[in-house]
């Protein structure tokens, strides 16, 4: 663990620059109305699109409030446990692993002030920690999500694999992230950074977004078959964010490993 709280070591998926830029937001995760406060308004329809997936790939009934007990779930890039206080309150045992020690931290106060069992084998463990040290330590999960993480990677390729070593035969993962077109440069960068300063300067990259096909060639690559993808659009009039059939800026993907896997 280096001087500045975060966990790199033996990890070259990471890029510190990125994890110290989110770390130093540590405290401010949970603020609607601060940095993150245009991911609160993404939760709700992420969160859906995970529930619903999860429920139809895992044969889980939607209409239960505990629609997710009995999944090992993965929030890779966890940040302060935006997502992954709900998939814990659905019924799911969430592993949050972020490289930022001040996430983790931040993640652990909240979720202890908001009632959630927090610790090993609880509802909710949190690690400061990476996807290449899970994968080593043979952590398998029913579902891995990537959530707004696999543009902050420092190699999309490697982390893809470590992520999909970790999915249990006919297990899920899920990963949403921003394609790299000219549209999203003006959108995501240009319109959400510096006109309407819904982000801070400097949150994205353009040349490190990825596109649909680079994404889902990475997931096939390691037998994750993509089983469904869709764009997500922000309605200003409605100031809510929503699915949508556009994928030039925002869209998530769902993939599935096969229930039994054939030798290399």
């Amino acid at each position: 663990m280096s001087s500045a709280g975060l966990t790199t070591a033996e990890s070259p998926s990471v890029d510190p620059h990125e994890v110290a830029r989110f770390a130093a937001l540590a405290a401010e995760w949970w603020d609607p109305g601060g940095p993150m406060g245009m991911l609160h308004k993404f939760n709700p329809v992420r969160l859906r699109f995970i529930k619903d997936t999860a429920c139809r790939q895992l044969e889980r009934d939607p209409r239960r409030l505990d629609s997710l007990a009995g999944l090992r779930v993965l929030d890779i890039g966890c940040g302060g446990g935006i997502l992954a206080e709900p998939l814990a309150r659905l019924g799911a045992t969430v592993v949050g692993a972020d490289p930022a020690v001040p996430n983790i931290e931040a993640a652990k106060v909240h979720a202890a002030g908001a009632g959630l069992a927090v610790g090993a084998g609880l509802a909710l463990d949190y690690r400061a920690t990476t996807a290449e040290a899970l994968a080593e330590a043979g952590e398998r999960f029913d579902l891995v999500l990537a959530m707004e993480v696999v543009e902050h990677v420092a190699d999309v390729a490697l982390f893809v694999q470590r992520c999909a070593e970790m999915v249990k035969p006919g297990g899920l993962m899920i990963g949403a992230t921003i394609n790299r077109t000219l549209k999203s440069f003006a959108l995501a960068i240009v319109g959400a950074e510096y006109v309407l300063r819904w982000l801070p300067r400097g949150t994205h990259r353009w040349d490190k977004f990825v596109t649909p096909n680079e994404f889902e060639a990475a997931l096939e690559r390691h037998r994750l078959r993509v089983i469904g993808e869709t764009g997500v659009v922000y309605d200003l009039l409605a100031d809510r964010w929503q699915l949508a059939g556009d994928m030039d800026v925002n869209y998530m993907i769902a993939a599935q490993k096969p229930a039994s896997q054939k030798p290399a």
